[in-house]
């Protein structure tokens, strides 16, 4: 079908067989692989401490062939409480159509749109669904009066920007800034923080602030809800300082690296864990979280699925969960027994219901359901155990999906939980649309990249993961993935947030950022 969009790119087609650009057409064989090939991009290097340098770059130019257009809800789908991900955005064709007959009877003029993603590592590409989209603006304001039209008639829709799809031939712009750490000139340290404990969340200039860096970026995934667990508490693993203080979920990618920054990887973890007393054996189910919530799931027992299962709370009515001084000053509370342990491994206190002061030095072991009534009738003498398994480093920080493999491109969007059986929706919003986007890798020279690409605005589209994955490869990384993007996103260099936060609110408490250390 003959669209405005169509009309312009031709148009611009047109003016680009006109006028010979080389500059532009050199520069893309060197650049980022976003866009067209004749596309504009910059590149400024700047040096903020020994080994360490900032790349920003600038790719494209406004496309007046984006227009704002409003997206309306597909009755039938299911839907997500993040607030990175939009519900029910795609369905099969049958409620798509369903829904575009129930809008043009109430006086509007909608467009079903089939939503097509790339084949990928670990996913065949192909439909996803299908949209629905009533309208084309050349401004937010004009889309969101139309918005207010549909909402008034009572469907649920928002105004969303038809650059932020994922489209090959959008022109930009983007906007992408990567530190570098070079280990054969860098005399700083390198390391995950997550400030005074995990239960609290802290922007990435305040974790950067606190420390004195050089610069920082967002880390890992983490718990934004109360009802999924402490808010801050990392959802997956995490190692800081040689210290494992959460649990992996299970089979999922972490970022590793040493504090002197001369190493570092891309993994796969799992754990396990053991209380023992006497002849009993009991077996652990977390580090420092909320007894029964596992976010992004992973572990053992859980409902409804032992697999890695992104921003999803699985839950377990019968744990036992292991609580170190990292998580705060006090354990959470709620139903169940805790047993305190000192130094000497002794089990020196019971608390039913669970929860309180954790003493300096002390752990805590907390259960539910079946599990407390065999935590009530341990012995006075325990041994804990706590293994993580795969290559580890100082610093373990969680994320996913993994971008970059041996220099080849291979996202795992399947693997990693990203794939939600019946849900399309959120594949839609997470993986194929464009969102701002942090990245960590490692190239063939042993540097450490660290990447973020804004998003969610006209001034820089974003990446899907797909494209996340190409950019990756294109500045050089050997073993790239994803860390936290969406709000999440942020980069700060001598105590400034340079990057621009996409969250109204702007810049987000996160769970852990790394931090570049004089």
């Amino acid at each position: 079908m003959w669209t405005r969009k169509s009309a312009v790119l031709a148009g611009v087609a047109l003016l680009a067989a006109t006028l010979h650009v080389p500059q532009a057409a050199a520069a893309h064989d060197r650049g980022l692989p976003l866009g067209p090939r004749d596309l504009p991009e910059s590149r400024s290097v700047q040096t903020l401490q020994p080994g360490v340098t900032l790349t920003t770059i600038v790719r494209g130019a406004p496309d007046p062939a984006n227009t704002w257009t409003v997206e309306v809800a597909i009755p039938g789908g299911s839907g997500s409480p993040d607030p990175d991900t939009p519900p029910t955005a795609v369905s099969d064709r049958v409620h798509a159509d369903e829904l575009a007959t129930a809008l043009t009877a109430a006086g509007f003029t909608p467009r079903v749109e089939e939503v097509t993603t790339p084949r990928l590592a670990d996913f065949p590409g192909g439909t996803l669904g299908f949209r629905v989209r009533v309208g084309d603006h050349d401004t937010k304001a004009a889309a969101d009066a139309a918005l207010a039209a549909i909402r008034a008639a009572k469907f649920t829709a928002s105004t969303v920007f038809t650059g932020w799809d994922g489209d090959g031939t959008d022109r930009g712009p983007w906007a992408v800034r990567v530190l570098t750490i070079d280990p054969r000139e860098f005399d700083g340290d390198l390391v995950g923080d997550f400030g005074p404990d995990l239960e609290r969340r802290e922007t990435t200039s305040a974790l950067a602030a606190a420390k004195g860096a050089t610069a920082a970026v967002n880390a890992g995934f983490f718990v934004l809800d109360p009802a999924a667990g402490a808010p801050g508490d990392p959802a997956g693993v995490g190692v800081y300082g040689d210290r494992l203080l959460s649990e992996a979920t299970n089979g999922r990618p972490a970022f590793v690296f040493s504090a002197d920054g001369r190493h570092a990887d891309v993994a796969r973890h799992t754990w396990t864990g053991t209380v023992r007393s006497g002849h009993r054996t009991l077996v652990l189910d977390g580090v420092n979280r909320v007894p029964g919530l596992i976010r992004n799931c992973g572990g053992t027992g859980d409902q409804p699925t032992n697999r890695p299962l992104h921003d999803t709370t699985c839950t377990d009515q019968d744990e036992l969960v292991l609580f170190t001084n990292g998580y705060g000053t006090n354990t959470p509370a709620g139903p169940g027994v805790e047993v305190l342990v000192d130094k000497k491994n002794r089990a020196t206190t019971v608390r039913e219901p669970r929860g309180g002061p954790l003493p300096a030095g002390a752990r805590s072991l907390q259960a539910t359901g079946a599990t407390a009534d065999e935590l009530r009738t341990l012995g006075p003498k325990v041994t804990i155990t706590s293994k993580l398994r795969g290559r580890t480093g100082d610093y373990v920080l969680n994320g996913g999906p993994e971008l970059v493999r041996d220099g080849r491109r291979h996202a795992t969007p399947a693997t990693d939980g990203m794939v939600r059986p019946n849900d399309p929706s959120f594949y839609y919003g997470w993986v194929q649309k464009r969102n701002p986007r942090t990245i960590a890798g490692v190239d063939s020279r042993g540097r450490i990249l660290l990447a973020t690409i804004d998003g969610r605005s006209t001034a820089s589209l974003g990446l899907s993961i797909a494209e996340s994955a190409a950019v990756a490869q294109a500045l050089g990384m050997h073993d790239a993935i994803n860390l936290d993007g969406g709000g999440s996103t942020t980069m700060v260099t001598n105590n400034q947030v340079i990057n621009k936060p996409s969250d109204a609110a702007g810049e987000r408490p996160v769970g852990d950022a790394i931090l570049i250390l004089p």
